[in-house]
């Protein structure tokens, strides 16, 4: 159904990524999990129809884009049904964006066109073994040293940890709370840097790591805005990632539709095909209702962001809508394919193992509730 949110423009961009995905990552999909990671070339073929540089500045080799042509990127790389190597390949698209609004315009034009051609990887590195989203009461530590900071401490569950270049780290450089936290872009080749593997229920075919900084010296210019500023640049870092999670995975969840449709018209049993039985097509709908709902709640918040406003409440409870959303046709999907749907290989049994992450990642579900309804004055 045709929206009135997208221009021809947006609807050329769709074309030229759906090209993409069919040709560059679903054939390879079921293959890449297994491996646990997929080609670092491909980070380069995306920076060559615009993927990577999509939002970022133009003059180190970005695109301008609004709101909407985000979401045709998330929701095309969605096709796949492979989100680990969405997550991985787009891990810049949170990893970046403080260094393009913060860091030293010496070090944003050292490291940004690297990034957006796809020579190098960046990632963010918030969440420590201690603690996930409470990013105020975070521990590794930066103490500064002259021309450097030594930062001490672990990172983990950091996407692209293991071959990430540039790490957009958040560290205590001062006293406890919020005002105490900076970020710090670290190099990937820094000494006393380690990192260590993390295997997962799903998302395969990224590189998920934690991060150890054994005494690690850092230039004092790779600080991202000023000492005790790095709270802020994070939170502002977070409506644009939670609204690629809900693109994201409203999309998962039509793939998931997508699929059980066709395998129910395929499928036969007692004599006629799935589709045909009232059950299995109640439970269609069921998913095909939920997921026309996230879409509309969806481009409806995308215009707003676009009018200028922020609406914060409606992007938490728009993240759990997609998360549920796709939760749901996820497990609707894989009870109509059977036990079809029981074996490794098919989009929506990948889809099933990547559901938690994305309830979790970015902000739990609870969390989300719980900043909803704080701003909503409760």
């Amino acid at each position: 159904m045709k929206s009135p949110f997208y221009t021809a423009e947006h609807d050329a961009f769709r074309e030229m990524m759906r090209r993409f995905v069919e040709k560059e990552i679903t054939p390879f999909a079921h293959e890449w999990d297994e491996a646990g990671e997929f080609p670092r070339a491909l980070y380069r073929q995306a920076a060559e129809i615009g993927l990577l540089g999509l939002g970022f500045p133009e003059e180190y080799g970005g695109i301008a884009a609004d709101q909407f042509m985000k979401i045709v990127a998330s929701q095309e790389l969605a096709r796949a049904g492979a989100g680990g190597v969405s997550a991985s390949l787009m891990s810049h698209t949170i990893g970046s964006p403080p260094i393009a609004r913060a860091a030293r315009p010496e070090v944003r034009a050292r490291v940004l066109p690297q990034v957006l051609s796809g020579d190098k990887i960046s990632a963010l590195a918030i969440t420590e073994p201690g603690g996930g989203s409470d990013v105020a009461n975070l521990a590794t530590r930066a103490r500064r040293d002259g021309d450097h900071y030594v930062v001490t401490g672990e990172k983990t569950f950091i996407t692209s940890g293991m071959r990430a270049d540039y790490l957009t780290v958040a560290v205590r450089t001062g006293g406890e709370g919020a005002g105490g936290v900076s970020l710090l872009l670290i190099e990937g080749d820094t000494p006393g840097l380690s990192r260590t593997k993390l295997k997962k229920m799903g998302w395969w075919a990224s590189d998920t790591a934690t991060l150890h900084f054994d005494d690690c010296r850092v230039p004092a210019e790779n600080l991202i805005g000023e000492e005790g500023q790095g709270f802020k640049i994070i939170m502002q870092n977070f409506n644009s990632e939670r609204m690629g999670m809900a693109a994201g995975c409203t999309a998962f969840a039509r793939v998931c539709l997508d699929e059980a449709v066709a395998y129910a018209r395929e499928r036969k049993t007692f004599g006629k095909p799935l589709a045909q039985h009232q059950v299995i097509r109640h439970k269609i709908v069921d998913m095909a209702q939920k997921v026309a709902a996230s879409q509309a709640m969806l481009e409806m918040l995308a215009w707003r962001l676009e009018q200028g406003e922020s609406p914060v409440a409606e992007i938490c409870m728009m993240k759990n809508q997609a998360t549920q959303t796709m939760a749901f046709c996820a497990s609707e999907a894989v009870q109509i394919f059977g036990g079809a749907g029981f074996m490794r290989g098919i989009k929506a049994e990948r889809i099933y193992r990547e559901v938690k992450v994305n309830a979790i990642g970015g902000g739990t579900e609870e969390i989300m509730k719980d900043l909803a309804s704080r701003q909503m004055g409760l």
